[in-house]
């Protein structure tokens, strides 16, 4: 376990900015986790921590040693990539073998690792099995074991589901963080899908055009998104535009257009007539029904799309559009196509972007 650190670390490839002055601290034992779409720059800050490309600026630090300078071998850093990169002439127990015979480690030592990776990863007697005998879970398992096989203090893991089919990656998935969480090994995760990050992680650093934007639990990221890019790469929001007519430190009332007036969670620096956008999860549309208390929005329903679990409504709000998610539950009536319906929300399960 070891506690990574991040200072001003920057990288340009030919006056493009790939990675600009970021900063982290990653805790002893975390699982976390660098998300952001293809380009951002979360590869090329793991293959900095890694040692395999050179920042332009900036300092790594791991337990406070400062390794911006070490060569990847001398790093004690574990790394999965996308593809497994599993030699196809050895068998299973020679691959998880392989970085201890480099080690030079003692033959009787390489044997009990390999015996304990195998344990570890769930593929006791499959020693002698070849890359053309494995499924791509059972190889993403090997890929893992010759890691952990070397006692990394700290895991780093590129994309490493995203080969996988549907069903696949969402089982490796739960399968790598309970691993994680037993070896108690400080991991690193890159992907760009924002279910594995929510499901995996402990905490979550929101990548956009080399920068992070935005750092905090699966919890705060998904709920309070910190800007607008943020709201719209993480799960699916409503944006209503609106402006503010009041605001004051514990609410704020806003005003969507048609004379609708809805109520909002209160922000620092708002002023009256300033224009927001609202932002709303699908999840916590509320159709009809609701506390006396409620505020209620007409509405119109545009599309009812069926989903299995979920019946998913488009709406029409204040002349906006708005997406409800609903659960489909035995014998409740749900609205069809052309309803006119009411719609409601809980204020504080919504958040208020400005507008820049």
């Amino acid at each position: 376990m070891a506690v990574v650190e991040l200072v001003g670390l920057t990288k340009a490839y030919n006056q493009v900015v790939a990675v600009a002055q970021t900063n982290l601290k990653i805790a002893s034992g975390e699982f976390f986790s660098l998300l952001g779409p293809s380009g951002c720059g979360k590869t090329t800050t793991l293959r900095m921590l890694a040692g395999f490309v050179t920042p332009d600026d900036g300092r790594i630090l791991i337990d406070s040693d400062d390794i911006t300078e070490q060569p990847p071998e001398k790093r004690n850093i574990g790394i999965v990539f996308q593809n497994y990169a599993i030699f196809p002439h050895m068998n299973v127990a020679e691959n998880i073998a392989f970085g201890l015979r480099m080690r030079k480690v003692d033959r009787g030592e390489i044997e009990r690792r390999v015996t304990g990776a195998l344990q570890q990863v769930g593929l006791k007697g499959f020693e002698a099995r070849y890359q053309r005998e494995l499924s791509g879970g059972e190889q993403q398992r090997v890929a893992l074991a010759r890691v952990l096989v070397t006692r990394p203090r700290i895991l780093l893991l590129d994309e490493p589901l995203s080969a996988l089919d549907k069903n696949l990656r969402e089982e490796m998935k739960y399968w790598i963080k309970d691993l994680q969480r037993g070896l108690g090994i400080t991991t690193i995760y890159v992907t760009h899908d924002q279910s594995e990050a929510l499901t995996m992680s402990d905490r979550i650093g929101v990548m956009s055009k080399g920068r992070v934007v935005q750092v905090g639990t699966p919890t705060e990221i998904y709920e309070t998104p910190g800007d607008l890019f943020v709201t719209t790469f993480i799960g699916e929001s409503n944006l209503l535009e609106g402006t503010v007519e009041a605001s004051n430190a514990k609410s704020v009332e806003l005003s969507l257009g048609d004379g609708t007036r809805v109520p909002a969670p209160p922000r620092e620096g708002l002023l009256t007539g300033q224009r927001v956008k609202l932002v709303i999860r699908p999840e916590n549309v509320l159709l009809e029904g609701g506390e006396a208390r409620q505020f209620h929005v007409p509405a119109i329903v545009d599309a009812k799309i069926y989903q299995g679990a979920l019946i998913r409504y488009r709406l029409t709000v204040a002349g906006q559009h708005l997406v409800a998610e609903v659960q489909n539950q035995f014998g409740r009536s749900q609205p069809e196509a052309g309803s006119r319906v009411t719609v409601h929300w809980y204020p504080e399960r919504t958040e208020i972007l400005p507008i820049e």
